[in-house]
């Protein structure tokens, strides 16, 4: 067949030759003949019944299918010639132009995608020609063809594919399976403007809905198809046609949102062209029904209006509202107005817009007003539009909140810079702890917010004032203090907030509840810095006491604060000698506290350590000292200057006050350090006195082993130490008298005080046995009598068994004693009535009293001697004589 030589071709089909041989490929002779343009052997392959619907194995083209593939630009115009005059053969023999190929694509697709137009234009003489079928992507014949006529920019009122498909009766309205998109709707997706207005003026279904509900006015509005769109709207197409709900969330801005009219969708694509169309056709449209509703609202609640203003376009949205086809007061569908939707979507253009347009600007949207929402959402200059039209600025929120507070509290100072510019109340009294009313500041403060409270004290807000009752009477604790902000300011440690309330004259000298300042409160709370800012106020009144009596020097010697006394002492260098209620200097009452880490301090800045405490006691800080008995403050008192023999307004020394007070070891340092031993205090006591009153037993061994103290110094009752010992007849007296015989072992025994009374009558008197006959066994003399002619022998007790027990222990012959009469019976002495003396007790005694004679061995006296009845006794009876 290739070299045309058909006898041959003839007989080789008459002898059995197989016309329909089949390649590798599944291709038979025809498909090849096809393929290489070869007209003469297609139509002997035909023309000898070969086989004309067989399909290759991959691509399933029949030999039609090649046939209409064929692409004029590829071969010559004999051959294409050629070609059609074949494919019109194959068509007489019945080919089946129904059948598809892999991608399902018909004869007639493949012609037009080939751009074979004459192997068309022969199809289309088909009478069963299938028109309307789809390949596997779907598209019909004209939709390809349409396809091909905008990218070859064709004139579709001429010989064309599309015009041919359509005569010869293809569906204008074909409508795609998936999206139930019809060809108008493809051609719009595409910006297909000329076949879209071919298919329009041909009578396409033009309010069409897809899947969504999408009218082809949708997508060209979308897409900003101005002609399609005004052709679409000419022919009737329905502007008000709502796309299908979606459920989309309603934060969401974009095209899927259901609901939408085709105005919807210009606006979201930000089509201003498109809707000056829509705008334009309101006058010019007779019928209500199509004339576009500016006010449809889609899923969310949008209107047309209210996107243009999130769209930002604003020209627009003016327009209709000039036009009348706008509301301005339009809730979405959760009732939420525009102003409020604008400031949420941060939409500051939108919202301004709205303000111009004197929109209500204090409807709530949930409980919320706009300007609350537009200090939540950060929208300063929404906030200065909302103040210049009026808004309430001091509304307060389900929390207790206000704008300015809400505005502070997130670090916006801006927008409460312009509240406060346009008459916002800075101070705001409102609930505060226990329902007491408390400002902004107060919260503030108490909240440790710095920033906020600095602000608003240069807002001008009330600076002074403590917590008040509540609004119904309540009196909590907490407004009981009566605590201004700058007394918590200074609790809290908030030097910022100190530092712009003093900048601002705050009371610097208010007081609290408890009488403390704010300088108090801080030395309480040890904020130094803060003590620092306070004390370099200019009106500040270190004088000021609180109701301990405490002033601020001394709360910070109390609080062992030495650092803020120090700066205080700077400032008022007497502030360390000012005294308390009683008398006394903050050196005294540290001295009486064994503050030493005070005492330490207060040397350091040098208060005077001779200042005496201002009472009828008039001691220094050295007495009260030695009273306390602390070691480590005497010694520092005594290297800072204190003057050691200072005295008492009862003349008293720091020796007489350690004497008195036991303190023994204290005595031993003064003596160390040269103090005056025998100063005499008003009674003329010397220390040794007041050690023996007491019964200080170490004190008095102190003083006598350590000092040159004066043991014979008689006070103003004439008594030396030895009487003060025996008149207050301590229990351990008798050890006492032994440590003072051990450093005075002649110790005058039978000296008298001014009433006459020797120490052995004075500790008879007392009934102090021990000491009686501790000093009987020293050699005391029994027989003195004091001025009241009483001796122990005559001193009325209740029993004479102490007395008895003294005789009994007489160690030696005592001296004898004088006198102008009998001891025993009062019998003056005369010339007739002579003197003599019991050898045992040592009285002097008449003839009468004595007439009683027996040796005393224990006096080594073996010969009888003259004793008393009472000695006798003793002698005779021992003890028992007291019986």
């Amino acid at each position: 067949l290739k070299t045309k030589q058909d006898s041959m071709a003839e007989n080789l089909v008459r002898h059995k030759a197989d016309i329909n041989h089949i390649d590798n490929n599944n291709q038979t002779l025809l498909h090849l003949a096809i393929k290489r343009g070869d007209e003469h052997s297609a139509i002997f392959l035909i023309k000898h019944s070969c086989l004309l619907n067989h399909q290759t194995n991959i691509k399933c083209e029949t030999p039609l299918h090649l046939l209409s593939s064929l692409n004029p630009s590829e071969f010559s115009s004999d051959i294409m010639d050629g070609m059609c005059r074949v494919a019109q053969l194959i068509l007489e023999y019945g080919a089946d132009t129904n059948q598809k190929d892999v991608q399902g694509n018909t004869c007639l697709h493949r012609a037009i995608l080939a751009d074979n137009m004459n192997i068309f234009k022969e199809l289309l003489k088909v009478t069963n020609l299938p028109l309307n079928e789809r390949n596997i992507d779907d598209h019909v014949p004209l939709w390809l063809a349409l396809q091909q006529a905008e990218q070859k920019h064709l004139d579709l009122n001429n010989e064309t594919f599309v015009s041919l498909l359509v005569n010869r009766g293809a569906s204008i309205d074909a409508i795609d399976p998936l999206l139930n998109d019809s060809l108008l709707h493809k051609c719009a997706r595409h910006c297909y403007q000329s076949a879209g207005l071919y298919l329009i003026e041909k009578g396409a279904s033009i309010n069409h809905t897809n899947k969504q509900g999408e009218t082809a006015l949708h997508l060209t509005s979308q897409f900003g198809l101005e002609s399609m769109t005004n052709a679409l709207l000419k022919h009737g197409a329905n502007p008000n046609i709502q796309t299908h709900t979606t459920l989309s969330l309603i934060d969401e801005v974009n095209i899927n949102v259901g609901l939408q009219t085709p105005i919807h969708r210009a606006v979201y694509a930000s089509q201003e062209r498109i809707l000056y169309i829509y705008i334009n056709i309101l006058e010019k449209n007779s019928d209500e029904n199509l004339k576009p509703n500016f006010n449809l609202q889609d899923e969310h609640g949008q209107s047309v209006f209210s996107l243009t203003l999130w769209m930002n376009m604003l020209t627009i949205a003016k327009q209709l509202l000039q036009i009348g086809h706008a509301q301005i007061n339009i809730t979405d569908s959760e009732q939420t107005p525009l102003l409020a939707q604008a400031i949420m979507k941060q939409n500051v253009q939108a919202a301004l817009f709205l303000l111009e347009q004197n929109v209500d600007v204090n409807q709530k949207t949930h409980g919320l007003c706009p300007i609350q929402l537009a200090v939540k959402y950060h929208l300063p200059s929404v906030i200065e539009a909302l103040c210049r039209n009026s808004a309430n600025m001091n509304i307060i929120d389900e929390n207790g909140n206000s704008v300015i507070w809400s505005a502070l509290d997130s670090g916006q100072e801006d927008i409460a810079t312009i509240l406060v510019k346009f008459g916002c109340d800075s101070t705001q009294w409102s609930n505060g702890p226990d329902n007491c009313r408390q400002t902004l500041l107060h919260r503030a403060v108490d909240e440790n917010n710095e920033s906020v409270a600095c602000f608003l004290i240069r807002s001008g807000c009330d600076i002074n004032s403590p917590r008040q009752v509540g609004f119904n009477g309540e009196t909590p604790d907490i407004c009981k203090t009566l605590e201004s902000p700058l007394h918590l300011a200074c609790q809290w440690g908030l030097e910022r907030v100190v530092s712009t309330l003093i900048e601002h004259h705050a009371d610097i000298n208010k007081k609290d509840s408890e009488g403390n300042t704010p300088l108090h409160v801080a030395i309480i709370n040890q904020h130094i810095n803060i003590i620092n800012l306070l004390i370099r106020a200019p009106n500040l009144d270190l004088s000021i006491r609180n109701k301990q009596n405490q002033t601020s020097f001394a709360c910070s010697i109390i609080s062992k604060n030495n650092e803020a006394a120090n700066l205080i002492l700077k400032r008022e260098p007497n502030a360390a000698e000012q005294i308390d209620n009683k008398g006394r200097n903050f050196l005294h009452i540290a001295v009486q506290n064994g503050d030493i880490e005070s005492v330490l301090f207060l040397l350091t800045v040098h208060v005077n350590v001779n200042n005496r405490v201002q009472d009828t006691n008039q001691l220094t800080p050295l007495h009260l000292c030695v009273q306390t008995g602390n070691e480590i403050i005497l010694r520092n008192l005594l290297l800072a200057g204190a003057n050691i023999n200072n005295v008492t307004a009862n003349r008293r020394s720091a020796l007489h006050i350690a004497s008195e007070n036991n303190r023994g070891f204290i005595c031993s340092i003064l003596i160390e350090n040269h103090i005056q031993a025998n100063l005499l205090d008003s009674n003329q006591n010397t220390a040794l006195h007041l050690a023996v009153q007491h019964g200080h037993s170490d004190v008095v061994r102190r003083l006598l082993s350590e000092s040159d103290i004066d043991v014979f110094t008689l006070n103003n009752k004439g008594m030396n130490c030895l009487h003060v010992l025996a008149h207050y007849s301590m229990e351990n007296a008798h050890l006492i008298f032994a440590t003072l015989l051990e450093f005075y072992p002649k110790f005058p025994l039978d000296i008298q005080d001014g009433q006459g009374n020797s120490a052995l009558l004075s500790a008879y008197k007392n009934g102090h046995g021990q000491l009686c006959r501790a000093l009987v066994t020293a050699g005391a003399n029994l027989s003195i009598c004091n001025n009241d002619l009483l001796s122990i022998f005559t001193m009325p007790v209740a029993s004479k068994a102490l007395l008895v027990n003294i005789l009994d222990i007489i160690p030696h012959e005592p001296p004898w004693g004088k006198g102008e009469t009998c001891l025993e019976c009062g019998v003056k002495f005369t010339i007739t009535n002579r003197r003599h003396h019991c050898r045992h007790c040592g009285r002097v005694l008449c003839k009468r009293c004595s007439m009683n004679e027996l040796p005393i061995i224990k006096f080594n006296l073996p010969k009888p001697v003259r004793v008393c009845q009472l000695c006798n006794d003793v002698l005779t009876f021992g003890v028992m004589a007291a019986r």
